[in-house]
């Protein structure tokens, strides 16, 4: 498969109490740095569906999978994963709860604020029918324990379907690394003895800043929470943490990650 561009951007749900910061005013800013990263696969946090619809309208060339945390609010957020449909078709795809019951949808798991989500794709390239598997994940900001039992869960469901693809997993893990749900993903092994790494640690080149958290108008320093991890077998060439920003704010209040690699 050839060079494959992989972004996780956390988009901050729509909420007017961010004011000035809200999604009205920095939704192009999100938009433009996305079709200017250009990845071929992305995954989103927080966004809402009207968050999505708009992404669709203001992206041309993506194709999104997956579905709203809650049940009840259909509209509300989603741990979404967009592709480009000119590089790769979606053979397979699921949305899955971090809880107990993970097939009960707006299930909230142990210790838990909200219903947490991760949604996987399998990707086929056009070109080399070779497939790429995409899971995208958000864990609670709260729960300790829910952080450690839903990555358990992510790496459980990633066991079974994997199938021998090249694997990439994205997300607001909610936690640095040392802690303890990022030392569950760092290094497990998958049934068929290939383990999984962070890019940040086999990438050839870094770029950008330690953090990926902002307040909108400055960065939040030791706060590296977003990740992408991939399987041991997909070569990281470059691995950056993406700081752009307008005359007015960042485009949210994480800097999405991006990862340069060939599956």
């Amino acid at each position: 498969m050839k060079r494959t561009r992989v972004m996780s951007f956390n988009v901050r749900y729509d909420t007017a109490g961010d004011g000035v910061d809200s999604w009205p005013h920095r939704r192009r800013l999100v938009a433009s740095t996305i079709r200017y990263h250009s990845p071929d696969v992305i995954g989103v946090q927080e966004a809402m569906a009207h968050q999505l619809r708009e992404l669709e309208v203001l992206l041309d060339g993506y194709e999104w999978v997956g579905d709203p945390r809650d049940s009840v609010d259909a509209g509300g957020e989603h741990t979404a994963i967009g592709y480009r449909t000119e590089r790769f078709d979606c053979t397979a795809t699921n949305t899955f709860w971090l809880s107990e019951q993970p097939a009960e949808p707006s299930s909230v798991g142990w210790d838990a604020a909200y219903p947490r989500v991760a949604t996987w794709a399998r990707l086929r390239d056009l070109d080399t029918d070779e497939d790429l598997l995409c899971l995208n994940t958000h864990l609670d900001h709260q729960g300790a324990d829910a952080r450690v039992e839903g990555i358990e869960l992510v790496l459980d469901h990633l066991d079974s379907i994997a199938r021998e693809a090249a694997a990439v997993v994205t997300g607001d893990f909610n936690c640095v690394v040392g802690e303890p749900a990022y030392e569950r993903a760092a290094g497990h092994e998958l049934p068929d003895g290939r383990t999984l790494v962070d890019a940040r640690d086999t990438a050839t080149a870094t770029h950008g800043p330690t953090t990926t958290r902002t307040d909108f108008h400055d960065l939040l320093p030791n706060m590296g929470i977003d990740h992408v991890f991939v399987s041991e077998d997909v070569a990281v060439d470059t691995r950056a943490v993406i700081a752009d920003r307008d005359d007015d704010h960042y485009g949210s209040d994480h800097l999405p990650v991006v990862v340069d690699c060939e599956p």
